[in-house]
């Protein structure tokens, strides 16, 4: 057995009994980072060592300080795990190593990424022939979107920004709503638009229309981008899509949706409804590693116009093998990137349209479980409109709240952190994993019962 095979085979055997620890062990890492540094050591090795023992010493310090995200019953933030087939093609990626950029230098990538990018268009109801870019993860997905819109709205001025940047140029207005996602900042930042203008929200979080209406009428003509959101982070709420996109248009503006785990409701029959009119808008970024379930760094940069999205994102360089029918390397920021369409393209040939939407369903589903079982908890209250994924909850206080928060933790047997929501500290629950049962949920109820009979 050669080095490389010992190694792989080293990783294997870890990797397995992770995956098998998962249904049992606490979800909260058990080790600080100071003692996974002492075990990992910090003096550099004067000469080599053999690959399968540094894998082995890897994997046996870091375990204690790993926390269970791929474990069902992690509701912390909204990450999802990872659906086996796309775990698996994660594993050949890293093996294969494509630099997946250009369609003459590696055609099996392309190939994938083209399949995957008109299912994801059928599933989530969007315009067929849409640009799909493969991005790190929502927040480049909505960098990438809102570069195409800033640069579209600011050509029909008649401002190239990709010539002469944004200096002297017109000022590009951009609106989103009060609760939207710091990712959209952060990406307005990234682009040199600054903090939006902020439009009101009501209680759950959706965009208020008449507000934007009102935005629209009063900020003139200008070069405008309308930002809207599939799913609030605390709530769960879409915005009015239909009458906000329409709005949007008529006052000549590029509208963007940030759907970074919302927009796979599209995918369900039972939820579609919750995204109408969504598909009228020009661009959206989701996160496949969220509500899909594929490894992380696969964020989704969705744009109707092609053109568009080239224009913001294509570059040229001689010695670089482009094809003249496009390639992936148009469509994001990088040139040197992942295969991210592999795992895309087998977590939806594993799950098949009724899968995906069996997914979505049940992921919901176990967030009304919670809800109902929260709202049977003394003291306790659910404070929105369970309509996803998100369940937000508090129990008498902030001090109390923050009180049973602690001692959840404590327990170790999930992972629910809190938040600050209007002003009022909160239990947030985020169900994202396609592993979660419904023994999952019962034991995290009957932790969440603990922690509020105790606090």
């Amino acid at each position: 057995m050669d080095a490389r095979e010992a190694a792989l085979r080293q990783a294997y055997g870890h990797a397995v009994r992770w995956l098998a620890s998962l249904s049992d062990r606490r979800v909260p890492a058990r080790a600080s980072v100071d003692e996974i540094v002492r075990a990992l050591g910090v003096e550099l090795p004067d000469g080599p060592g053999r690959p399968a023992d540094v894998v082995d010493l890897l994997a046996t310090a870091c375990e204690p300080g790993l926390t269970a995200f791929p474990s069902g019953r992690f509701y912390g933030f909204v990450v999802g795990g990872t659906e086996p087939a796309a775990l698996a093609a994660d594993w050949l990626v890293s093996a294969w190593d494509q630099n997946c950029v250009m369609r003459t230098v590696s055609p099996a990538y392309t190939a994938a990424e083209e399949i995957a990018g008109a299912w994801l268009l059928d599933l989530l109801g969007l315009p067929g022939g849409s640009a799909v870019g493969f991005t790190t993860g929502a927040t480049m997905a909505n960098f990438t979107c809102l570069a195409a819109g800033r640069d579209a709205v600011l050509r029909r001025t008649g401002w190239n920004a990709a010539v002469d940047g944004l200096a002297g140029g017109p000022a590009v207005r951009v609106l989103a709503g009060e609760d939207r996602h710091m990712a959209v900042d952060l990406a307005l930042r990234y682009l040199g638009l600054g903090k939006p203008e902020l439009v009101q929200a009501d209680g759950q979080g959706r965009m208020e229309l008449e507000a934007l209406r009102h935005a629209l009428a009063t900020g003139g003509r200008g070069p405008t981008i309308v930002v809207l959101q599939a799913g609030d982070i605390h709530s769960g709420a879409f915005d009015p899509f239909v009458e906000a996109v329409r709005a949007a248009h008529e006052a000549g503006a590029w509208v963007h949706v940030d759907g970074a785990f919302g927009l796979w409701a599209s995918a369900s029959p039972q939820y579609a409804y919750l995204t109408a009119g969504c598909a009228d808008a020009d661009s959206w970024a989701t996160d496949a590693h969220k509500t899909l379930n594929v490894p992380y760094d696969c964020g989704l940069a969705i744009v109707r116009d092609p053109s568009a999205l080239g224009a913001a994102m294509g570059l040229h360089g001689d010695y670089l093998i482009q094809d003249r029918r496009g390639d992936p390397i148009d469509k994001v920021p990088e040139l040197s990137r992942r295969g991210r369409a592999f795992t895309v393209w087998a977590a939806l040939r594993s799950l098949g349209r009724s899968g995906v939407a069996d997914l979505v369903e049940r992921l919901c589903r176990h967030a009304a479980a919670f809800a109902a079982g929260i709202a049977g908890i003394e003291g306790a209250t659910v404070l929105n409109d369970v309509v996803f994924t998100q369940v937000c909850a508090e129990f008498g206080s902030y001090e109390r709240t923050e009180r049973v928060l602690g001692r959840l933790l404590d327990d170790g047997t999930a992972w629910i952190s809190g938040s600050t929501w209007h002003g009022r500290r909160v239990m947030r629950i985020s169900v994202s994993n396609w592993s979660t049962t419904e023994d999952d949920v019962r034991r995290a109820l009957d932790a969440i019962r603990r922690a509020s009979g105790s606090a």
